[in-house]
């Protein structure tokens, strides 16, 4: 066993000890722990939550959800604050300009897809950009706590499925196929855009029929 494998168990246990006493108001305090600085083994230890309180595991993904939305503020203001210079040193200009463009074009998806992913998707590189990209806090919050729903409900299903240790397996699988994940987010996140241009297109066009005609009554008039 490695040092760092060592120190991060040590850590695991400690958070356990001192949180776990708390039920759902622990579960929230490790999910905004994680999302704010300290990375932690948050899926771990939601799973050991909803395991020994499988009735209630609901809970746990809106308390987990919440948490990060409330932790992810740290990041996302020091973003906004004048992280661009921070981006620029930790990621090249042609990564920094693929970032910035997708959250002009969709920022809510821009950040919800992230926030769905488990990891080693870097999700505080994310939550930084879209406070540098100048994203509204109300956008913010309900693309992170509807991604983490999403990704902690899925969480729930299968801990209480197959138990806690599902998350180790699934971890592994999620490092060993990331190119894969990546593309399949990817995918989605093409489709998603393309649904969503297609249907503000019809919007406009119903919207643009009913001017037309009364412009045209105008003229004749």
């Amino acid at each position: 066993m490695s040092h760092f494998t060592l120190l991060l168990k040590k850590w695991t246990l400690l958070l356990l000890a001192v949180l776990k006493p708390l039920g759902i108001w622990g579960a929230g305090a490790i999910a905004a722990i994680d999302s704010s600085t300290i990375p932690v083994p948050m899926d771990f230890l939601l799973a050991s939550y909803m395991w020994n309180d499988r009735r209630h595991a609901w809970l746990y993904v809106v308390m987990g959800a919440a948490g990060s939305a409330l932790g992810g503020l740290l990041p996302f203001l020091l973003g906004r604050a004048g992280g661009e210079l921070f981006l620029l040193k930790r990621i090249d200009r042609r990564r920094y300009e693929q970032l910035r463009n997708r959250f002009e074009r969709q920022e809510f998806l821009a950040l919800l897809l992230p926030s769905m992913l488990p990891p080693p998707t870097p999700w505080k590189l994310f939550v930084f950009a879209a406070g540098v990209f100048e994203m509204r806090l109300g956008t913010y919050a309900l693309a992170v706590f509807a991604g983490r729903l999403v990704r902690f409900g899925v969480l729930s299903t299968l801990t209480v499925l197959y138990g806690p240790q599902v998350v180790g397996r699934f971890g592994r699988l999620a490092q060993t196929h990331a190119y894969l994940l990546l593309t399949a987010l990817g995918l989605l996140l093409v489709g998603i855009l393309v649904w969503a241009l297609r249907k503000g297109s019809r919007k406009r066009g119903r919207a643009a029929g009913p001017l037309e005609e009364r412009r045209a009554g105008e003229v004749e008039n």
